[in-house]
C-alpha cells in the first residue's frame, strides 16, 4: 500500500498564525503537525509516499523531510497543487505515483492516539473498494463540522457532509482507503458549490457499489487545523499523552 498526505490548503482557519507558513508546519507538541501524519502512515507498515502541498511555503516541507529516510520512509516524492481544489483533486495528482497499488489517504492534521496498523491491515487483506476510519463523536454538535455515515445493518450507506441533523454519533476522519479505480471515479466528479471536487462524493460513489467498509478509531482523534481552539486542545493532548501510539 502506498500512502498520500495532504497538506495544502489555506489554513485560513489558523489565521494569523498561517499568515506566515503552512499550517502543517506549525509545531503540535514538540515536532511540526507534518511529522505526525508521516509517523501515523510509518506506523502503520506504509514506507513509499507522496506529500501533496501547494502555496507559497511548499518548499518549506522539502527542507523539513529531504528524501524522507529520516523519517522512516523508503520513498517520499512530492506534488504541487495549483489552487486549493478539493481533497479529491488533491488526491488526484498522485495518480501515476500510486499505479495500480491500493493508497491509503490522510490529511496531515489528523492525529491519531493510537496506530492505526490494524485498520490498514484490514484494507489489505482484501484491498478492494474503500474503507475509511470513523471516530465516535464525544460532543454530538460537533458532528455538524464533519461528514457523518448513516450506518445500516454494519454497513455504511451514505455520508452526509456537515448535517443539520446527524444520521449517527460518528464522524468520518481524514483518513481513507481505496483501490486504484478511486482515480477513475475522480474524473468523474462535478465541482461542488463551493468549487471544489470533495472527498465525500468519493466515499457515496463506492457505497453506491457496495463497496465500502469502516473500521471505528479508537482513542482520541483531533483535527488541528479545525480552528485556534481545536490547535490547542490538540496540541494539549499530544503533549500529556503522546501519539501514534501501540494499544496493549
Amino acid at each position: 500500500m502506498k500512502g498520500v498526505i495532504l497538506a495544502g490548503g489555506t489554513g485560513s482557519r489558523l489565521r494569523p498564525l498561517t499568515e506566515i507558513t503552512n499550517k502543517h508546519l506549525l509545531p503540535i507538541y514538540d515536532r511540526p503537525m507534518i511529522s505526525w501524519a508521516i509517523e501515523t502512515l510509518v506506523s502503520a507498515g506504509i514506507d513509499e509516499l507522496m506529500l501533496v502541498t501547494g502555496g507559497t511555503h511548499a518548499g518549506e516541507f522539502l527542507r523539513l523531510l529531504g528524501n524522507g529516510h529520516s523519517a522512516g520512509l523508503e520513498r517520499l516524492l512530492y506534488a504541487y497543487q495549483d489552487k486549493p481544489g478539493g481533497i479529491a483533486e488533491a488526491l488526484g495528482l498522485a495518480e501515476r505515483f500510486v499505479g495500480n497499488d491500493p493508497v491509503l489517504v490522510m490529511l496531515a492534521d489528523n492525529i491519531v492516539e493510537y496506530t492505526i496498523k490494524s485498520a490498514v491491515d484490514n484494507f489489505n487483506a482484501n484491498p478492494t473498494g474503500a474503507r475509511i476510519i470513523l471516530t465516535e463523536a464525544d460532543n454530538p454538535d460537533h458532528l455538524k463540522n464533519l461528514g457523518v455515515p448513516e450506518l445500516k445493518d454494519g454497513k455504511v450507506v451514505h455520508i452526509i457532509e456537515k448535517p443539520e441533523i446527524p444520521p449517527s454519533n460518528y464522524g468520518v476522519t481524514g483518513i481513507y482507503m481505496y483501490d486504484a479505480s478511486v482515480f477513475d471515479i475522480i474524473k468523474t466528479l462535478e465541482p461542488s458549490g463551493r468549487g471544489e471536487l470533495e472527498i465525500t462524493d468519493v466515499n457515496n460513489h463506492f457505497i453506491d457499489q457496495n463497496m465500502m467498509a469502516y473500521d471505528i478509531l479508537e482513542g482520541f482523534w483531533g483535527d488541528a487545523g479545525e480552528s485556534i481552539d481545536a490547535y490547542w486542545k490538540v496540541n494539549d493532548f499530544v503533549r500529556e499523552n503522546g501519539a501514534n501510539k501501540i494499544k496493549h
